[in-house]
C-alpha cells in the first residue's frame, strides 16, 4: 500500500476518484470538491485548506480520506469554540486542526472513500492513522470528523477518537404512496395545519417547478447564487460559497440537483436547492426575493417530500437545526461526529464534556419525541 497526500482534487484526477464515489453521498463527489476548489470556497484565503489522503494499490486508487487543515471553525455545524477557548486559557494554540467532513455541509456520509472490492475496513484504520501522523508531524491540535455514519464509529473508536453526538431533523420514506397517504398518518389537527400551509401558498398565484438533469440550464445557476446571497444578507451570515461556485455544479452534476422555483408570471420569486444521490435526498439552501406566508414550507419540505415519494427515495435530510420541522414530519435524529485531541492533557477534560453532552443529547431526543404528529407516535 502507497499512501499520499494532495492538496487539490485535479491532482488525483476524476477517473481515479470517480470509482471512489459513495452511492447515496453526492457531496464528495469529484464534481462538487472540483467547483468548491475552483471557485476559491476552499483553500486560498478561505481557511479551509485540502489535504487528500490516499491509500494506492497496484489496481489503482484504493480509499481517499477527505481532510482539511483549518484556521477557523467557520462553516462546520459542530460547534467547539469552547474548545478553542479551552486550548487559550492554558496558552495552547487550538488552530490550526485536521477536520474531515463535507465543507458547509452537515449531511452524513462516508468520510472515508473506497473503491468496490477493496477492505473497507483496513482501509479506514490505515487512513485514519495516516491522518492522525500528519496531525502529529503537523503540530495540529486535533483531528476531527463530522457527521459520520453509525459503522464508522468503531474505526475512530478504535484510534482514540472520542464519538460526539449532535442532533437534527430527518424524514423517512414509509413506503408511502403520495403525499396524502404521507398526509394520513398524522393527528386530525397536524394534518389540517399542513393542508391550510399548502391551500395559503396555492392562493398566491405562483407557478411552482420541479427543476433537475436536463431541465436545469445556466440562468438556474445565476438564480441560486442570488437567492444564496440574498438569504445571508437577511441572515447576516457569512456566504461560504463563492462566485461561481452554483454555475459549475449546476452544469457538472445536475442529474444529482433537484430544484424547486416559484415565479410569479417569468419572474422567479424564491428556490430552494437540494442534492440527491441513490436513496437520499438532502435539503441545502433556500432563498427568496418576495415575500409569500408559507413558501418556505412548501418549497423547502412539502415539495421535495412528494419528489421523495415519487422516486422512492428512503431518506430526507433537511439541513441544521429547526424543531419546527417535527410538525411537518421530521423525526429527531443523533448525528455522530469523532474527534481525537491530540494533547493528553488536554484531552480528558473536553472528552467528559462529550460525554456529558451524549446523555443531554439523548434526553432531548427522547423528550422531542413526545412532539411527533403521527398517529402511532
Amino acid at each position: 500500500m502507497d499512501y499520499k497526500l494532495s492538496s487539490s482534487i485535479e491532482e488525483i484526477g476524476a477517473t481515479a476518484w470517480k470509482g471512489l464515489e459513495a452511492p447515496d453521498f453526492p457531496f464528495f463527489d469529484y464534481p462538487f470538491l472540483k467547483a468548491l476548489e475552483d471557485s476559491g470556497s476552499i483553500g486560498g484565503d478561505s481557511g479551509w485548506d485540502p489535504m487528500y489522503l490516499q491509500a494506492w494499490e497496484d489496481q489503482g486508487l484504493a480509499g481517499v480520506f477527505c481532510g482539511y487543515v483549518k484556521s477557523h471553525s467557520y462553516g462546520e455545524y459542530i460547534f467547539d469554540w469552547e474548545w478553542a477557548r479551552f486550548f487559550q486559557r492554558f496558552q495552547r494554540p487550538y488552530y490550526p486542526k485536521l477536520l474531515h467532513a463535507a465543507p458547509f455541509t452537515p449531511a452524513t456520509g462516508p468520510r472515508v472513500l473506497t473503491r468496490a472490492g477493496a477492505d473497507a475496513k483496513q482501509l479506514r484504520q490505515r487512513l485514519i492513522q495516516f491522518s492522525l501522523q500528519l496531525a502529529g508531524k503537523g503540530r495540529l491540535s486535533s483531528d476531527h470528523a463530522l457527521f459520520i455514519p453509525e459503522e464508522e464509529c468503531t474505526a475512530f473508536q478504535e484510534q482514540g477518537f472520542a464519538i460526539r453526538h449532535s442532533l437534527q431533523y430527518h424524514w423517512y420514506n414509509q413506503d408511502y404512496r403520495d403525499f396524502q397517504d404521507y398526509l394520513e398518518t398524522f393527528v386530525g389537527k397536524r394534518r389540517r395545519d399542513i393542508q391550510r400551509e399548502r391551500q395559503r401558498v396555492a392562493s398566491h398565484g405562483l407557478d411552482l417547478q420541479l427543476l433537475t438533469g436536463a431541465d436545469l440550464k445556466p440562468e438556474h445557476g445565476a438564480l441560486m447564487e442570488q437567492l444564496y446571497l440574498t438569504t445571508a444578507e437577511k441572515k447576516e451570515a457569512i456566504p461560504y460559497l463563492s462566485k461561481g461556485f452554483f454555475e459549475q455544479v449546476f452544469s457538472t452534476m445536475p442529474d444529482r440537483i433537484l430544484f424547486v422555483v416559484a415565479s410569479r408570471g417569468d419572474r422567479p420569486v424564491a428556490g430552494a436547492l437540494n442534492f440527491f444521490k441513490g436513496r437520499t435526498l438532502f435539503g441545502r439552501y433556500w432563498g427568496s426575493l418576495e415575500t409569500y406566508q408559507d413558501l418556505h414550507f412548501e418549497l423547502c419540505y412539502y415539495q421535495t417530500i412528494e419528489f421523495a415519494i415519487q422516486r422512492r427515495l428512503e431518506l430526507f435530510e433537511a439541513g441544521a437545526q429547526g424543531e419546527h420541522k417535527i410538525q411537518r414530519g421530521f423525526r429527531p435524529s443523533l448525528t455522530r461526529s469523532a474527534h481525537r485531541i491530540m494533547d493528553p492533557n488536554l484531552r480528558g477534560p473536553i472528552e467528559r464534556f462529550i460525554q456529558e453532552e451524549r446523555q443531554m443529547i439523548q434526553e432531548a431526543i427522547s423528550e422531542l419525541g413526545r412532539k411527533s404528529p403521527f398517529k402511532n407516535a
